[in-house]
Protein backbone atom coordinates (compact mmCIF):
# COMPACT_ATOMS: atom_id res chain seq x y z
CA UNK A 1 0.00 0.00 0.00
CA UNK A 2 1.28 3.46 -0.89
CA UNK A 3 2.36 5.49 2.19
CA UNK A 4 -0.02 8.26 3.11
CA UNK A 5 1.25 11.82 2.49
CA UNK A 6 1.17 13.91 5.64
CA UNK A 7 2.96 17.18 4.87
CA UNK A 8 5.08 19.01 2.33
CA UNK A 9 8.82 18.77 1.89
CA UNK A 10 10.63 20.71 4.58
CA UNK A 11 13.91 21.23 2.72
CA UNK A 12 14.20 24.36 0.54
CA UNK A 13 15.29 24.44 -3.06
CA UNK A 14 19.05 24.94 -3.56
CA UNK A 15 18.77 28.36 -5.16
CA UNK A 16 21.29 31.22 -5.10
CA UNK A 17 19.41 32.61 -2.09
CA UNK A 18 19.73 29.25 -0.33
CA UNK A 19 23.53 29.26 -0.74
CA UNK A 20 23.79 32.88 0.36
CA UNK A 21 21.87 32.24 3.56
CA UNK A 22 23.83 29.05 4.22
CA UNK A 23 27.18 30.84 3.95
CA UNK A 24 25.94 33.63 6.23
CA UNK A 25 24.84 31.10 8.87
CA UNK A 26 28.27 29.47 8.85
CA UNK A 27 30.00 32.81 9.33
CA UNK A 28 27.58 33.80 12.07
CA UNK A 29 28.08 30.48 13.86
CA UNK A 30 31.85 30.87 13.80
CA UNK A 31 31.73 34.45 15.09
CA UNK A 32 29.15 33.59 17.77
CA UNK A 33 31.21 30.61 18.94
CA UNK A 34 34.34 32.75 19.18
CA UNK A 35 32.38 35.45 21.01
CA UNK A 36 31.19 32.92 23.60
CA UNK A 37 34.71 31.58 23.95
CA UNK A 38 36.03 34.97 25.06
CA UNK A 39 33.42 35.49 27.80
CA UNK A 40 33.98 34.61 31.47
CA UNK A 41 33.61 30.88 32.11
CA UNK A 42 30.19 31.10 33.78
CA UNK A 43 28.78 33.43 31.12
CA UNK A 44 30.17 31.21 28.36
CA UNK A 45 28.64 28.12 29.96
CA UNK A 46 25.23 29.80 30.12
CA UNK A 47 25.46 30.92 26.48
CA UNK A 48 26.48 27.46 25.31
CA UNK A 49 23.62 25.91 27.28
CA UNK A 50 21.16 28.38 25.77
CA UNK A 51 22.40 27.68 22.24
CA UNK A 52 22.11 23.94 22.83
CA UNK A 53 18.59 24.33 24.20
CA UNK A 54 17.61 26.49 21.24
CA UNK A 55 18.98 23.86 18.85
CA UNK A 56 16.97 21.06 20.45
CA UNK A 57 13.80 23.18 20.45
CA UNK A 58 14.22 24.16 16.80
CA UNK A 59 14.98 20.60 15.73
CA UNK A 60 11.78 19.43 17.43
CA UNK A 61 9.85 22.19 15.68
CA UNK A 62 11.44 21.22 12.37
CA UNK A 63 10.45 17.56 12.73
CA UNK A 64 6.94 18.41 13.89
CA UNK A 65 6.28 20.93 11.12
CA UNK A 66 4.08 19.68 8.28
CA UNK A 67 5.72 21.88 5.62
CA UNK A 68 8.81 23.97 4.95
CA UNK A 69 8.85 26.94 7.34
CA UNK A 70 11.80 29.23 6.53
CA UNK A 71 12.44 30.61 10.01
CA UNK A 72 12.34 27.15 11.61
CA UNK A 73 14.58 25.56 8.98
CA UNK A 74 17.16 28.34 8.94
CA UNK A 75 16.99 28.81 12.68
CA UNK A 76 17.91 25.13 13.02
CA UNK A 77 20.80 25.50 10.58
CA UNK A 78 22.03 28.61 12.40
CA UNK A 79 21.94 26.90 15.80
CA UNK A 80 23.75 23.86 14.39
CA UNK A 81 26.41 26.29 13.21
CA UNK A 82 26.73 27.92 16.64
CA UNK A 83 26.44 24.89 18.91
CA UNK A 84 28.17 22.57 16.45
CA UNK A 85 31.21 24.83 16.29
CA UNK A 86 31.45 24.98 20.08
CA UNK A 87 31.04 21.20 20.35
CA UNK A 88 33.57 20.43 17.59
CA UNK A 89 36.18 22.77 19.07
CA UNK A 90 35.50 21.50 22.58
CA UNK A 91 35.85 17.88 21.51
CA UNK A 92 39.16 18.58 19.77
CA UNK A 93 40.53 20.38 22.82
CA UNK A 94 39.28 17.78 25.31
CA UNK A 95 40.81 14.91 23.35
CA UNK A 96 43.99 16.82 22.54
CA UNK A 97 43.60 16.19 18.81
CA UNK A 98 45.22 18.13 16.01
CA UNK A 99 43.22 19.97 13.34
CA UNK A 100 44.36 17.35 10.85
CA UNK A 101 43.11 14.49 13.02
CA UNK A 102 39.71 16.09 13.58
CA UNK A 103 39.37 16.87 9.87
CA UNK A 104 39.96 13.21 9.03
CA UNK A 105 37.62 12.04 11.80
CA UNK A 106 34.77 14.29 10.73
CA UNK A 107 35.34 13.46 7.06
CA UNK A 108 34.85 9.81 8.01
CA UNK A 109 31.70 10.78 9.93
CA UNK A 110 30.28 12.48 6.83
CA UNK A 111 31.20 9.48 4.68
CA UNK A 112 29.57 7.06 7.13
CA UNK A 113 26.42 9.17 7.33
CA UNK A 114 26.06 9.47 3.56
CA UNK A 115 26.89 5.80 3.06
CA UNK A 116 24.31 4.65 5.61
CA UNK A 117 21.74 7.00 4.10
CA UNK A 118 22.35 5.68 0.58
CA UNK A 119 22.37 2.02 1.61
CA UNK A 120 19.07 2.51 3.37
CA UNK A 121 17.27 4.74 0.88
CA UNK A 122 19.19 4.40 -2.42
CA UNK A 123 19.18 8.16 -2.81
CA UNK A 124 20.94 11.19 -1.31
CA UNK A 125 18.99 13.83 -3.20
CA UNK A 126 17.40 16.64 -1.19
CA UNK A 127 14.45 16.34 -3.58
CA UNK A 128 13.80 12.83 -2.29
CA UNK A 129 13.57 13.62 1.42
CA UNK A 130 10.01 12.31 1.51
CA UNK A 131 10.02 10.10 4.59
CA UNK A 132 10.80 10.63 8.25
CA UNK A 133 13.83 8.35 8.04
CA UNK A 134 15.31 10.33 5.16
CA UNK A 135 14.72 13.51 7.12
CA UNK A 136 16.68 12.10 10.04
CA UNK A 137 19.53 11.07 7.73
CA UNK A 138 19.49 14.58 6.25
CA UNK A 139 19.93 16.37 9.57
CA UNK A 140 22.55 13.93 10.84
CA UNK A 141 24.52 14.58 7.66
CA UNK A 142 24.09 18.34 8.01
CA UNK A 143 25.55 18.22 11.54
CA UNK A 144 28.47 16.10 10.31
CA UNK A 145 29.22 18.50 7.44
CA UNK A 146 29.33 21.44 9.85
CA UNK A 147 31.80 19.61 12.08
CA UNK A 148 33.96 18.70 9.07
CA UNK A 149 33.88 22.24 7.74
CA UNK A 150 34.88 23.64 11.13
CA UNK A 151 37.89 21.34 11.32
CA UNK A 152 38.90 21.93 7.68
CA UNK A 153 38.77 25.70 8.10
CA UNK A 154 40.96 25.56 11.20
CA UNK A 155 43.33 23.21 9.41
CA UNK A 156 44.00 25.60 6.52
CA UNK A 157 44.08 28.75 8.66
CA UNK A 158 46.27 27.43 11.47
CA UNK A 159 48.03 24.16 10.67
CA UNK A 160 48.76 25.08 7.05
CA UNK A 161 49.43 28.71 7.96
CA UNK A 162 47.22 30.28 5.30
CA UNK A 163 45.45 32.64 7.68
CA UNK A 164 41.80 33.56 7.46
CA UNK A 165 41.63 35.64 4.28
CA UNK A 166 43.68 33.25 2.18
CA UNK A 167 41.68 30.34 3.57
CA UNK A 168 38.47 32.09 2.57
CA UNK A 169 39.80 32.69 -0.93
CA UNK A 170 40.92 29.07 -1.14
CA UNK A 171 37.48 27.76 -0.22
CA UNK A 172 35.88 30.26 -2.58
CA UNK A 173 37.85 28.61 -5.38
CA UNK A 174 37.12 25.11 -4.08
CA UNK A 175 33.37 25.66 -3.94
CA UNK A 176 33.39 26.62 -7.62
CA UNK A 177 34.80 23.21 -8.59
CA UNK A 178 31.63 21.11 -8.09
CA UNK A 179 29.57 23.80 -9.79
CA UNK A 180 31.85 23.88 -12.83
CA UNK A 181 32.12 20.09 -13.01
CA UNK A 182 28.36 19.72 -12.88
CA UNK A 183 27.37 22.62 -15.14
CA UNK A 184 30.24 22.26 -17.55
CA UNK A 185 29.50 18.61 -18.31
CA UNK A 186 25.69 18.68 -18.03
CA UNK A 187 26.00 16.42 -15.01
CA UNK A 188 28.19 13.78 -16.67
CA UNK A 189 31.33 14.56 -14.65
CA UNK A 190 29.47 15.21 -11.40
CA UNK A 191 25.77 14.69 -10.85
CA UNK A 192 23.57 17.21 -9.08
CA UNK A 193 23.43 15.33 -5.78
CA UNK A 194 27.21 14.91 -5.49
CA UNK A 195 27.72 18.56 -6.50
CA UNK A 196 25.23 19.69 -3.86
CA UNK A 197 26.87 17.85 -0.96
CA UNK A 198 30.38 18.81 -2.04
CA UNK A 199 29.39 22.48 -2.12
CA UNK A 200 27.40 22.15 1.12
CA UNK A 201 30.46 20.94 3.01
CA UNK A 202 32.65 23.75 1.67
CA UNK A 203 30.18 26.50 2.67
CA UNK A 204 31.14 25.93 6.32
CA UNK A 205 34.87 26.78 6.11
CA UNK A 206 34.13 29.40 3.45
CA UNK A 207 31.77 31.45 5.61
CA UNK A 208 33.75 30.85 8.80
CA UNK A 209 37.06 31.94 7.24
CA UNK A 210 35.69 35.28 6.06
CA UNK A 211 33.89 35.84 9.38
CA UNK A 212 37.13 35.21 11.27
CA UNK A 213 38.99 37.54 8.91
CA UNK A 214 36.46 40.29 9.59
CA UNK A 215 36.51 39.77 13.36
CA UNK A 216 40.14 39.15 14.39
CA UNK A 217 42.67 41.91 15.18
CA UNK A 218 44.84 43.41 12.44
CA UNK A 219 47.97 41.80 13.85
CA UNK A 220 46.30 38.46 13.10
CA UNK A 221 45.53 39.55 9.55
CA UNK A 222 41.94 40.61 10.19
CA UNK A 223 39.79 43.72 10.00
CA UNK A 224 39.40 43.93 13.80
CA UNK A 225 35.61 44.36 13.71
CA UNK A 226 35.12 42.05 16.69
CA UNK A 227 33.21 38.79 17.06
CA UNK A 228 30.17 40.46 18.65
CA UNK A 229 29.55 43.00 15.85
CA UNK A 230 30.20 40.38 13.14
CA UNK A 231 27.69 38.03 14.79
CA UNK A 232 25.08 40.78 15.06
CA UNK A 233 25.50 42.00 11.47
CA UNK A 234 25.26 38.48 10.07
CA UNK A 235 22.16 37.77 12.18
CA UNK A 236 20.49 40.85 10.71
CA UNK A 237 21.50 39.82 7.18
CA UNK A 238 20.22 36.27 7.74
CA UNK A 239 16.90 37.54 9.08
CA UNK A 240 16.46 39.83 6.07
CA UNK A 241 17.31 37.05 3.61
CA UNK A 242 15.03 34.52 5.30
CA UNK A 243 12.22 37.05 5.22
CA UNK A 244 12.85 37.53 1.51
CA UNK A 245 12.87 33.78 0.94
CA UNK A 246 9.61 33.34 2.87
CA UNK A 247 7.92 35.54 0.29
CA UNK A 248 9.00 33.31 -2.57
CA UNK A 249 7.09 30.18 -3.58
CA UNK A 250 9.03 26.99 -2.97
CA UNK A 251 9.06 25.09 -6.23
CA UNK A 252 8.91 21.32 -6.27
CA UNK A 253 7.38 20.78 -2.83
CA UNK A 254 6.98 17.02 -2.33
CA UNK A 255 4.68 15.26 0.15
CA UNK A 256 6.52 13.67 3.07
CA UNK A 257 5.15 10.23 3.82
CA UNK A 258 4.77 8.09 6.87
CA UNK A 259 6.65 5.20 5.26
CA UNK A 260 10.17 4.05 6.17
CA UNK A 261 10.20 5.47 9.66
Amino acid sequence: MRPRATHLSKVPEATALFWTIKICTTGMGEAASDFMGTRPVLVAAVLVALSGTALVWLLLRQFRADRYVPWIYWGTVAMISVFGTVAADGLRTALGLSYGATTIAFALAVAVSLSAWYRSERTLSIHDITTRRREIFYWVTVVATFALGTAAGDLTAHSLGLGYLDSGLLFLAVIAVPYLLHRGSDGRALNATAAFWAAYIVTRPLGASFADWAAVPRHDGGLHLGTGPVTLVLLIVIAALVRQESRQPQAGAIPVTEGAR
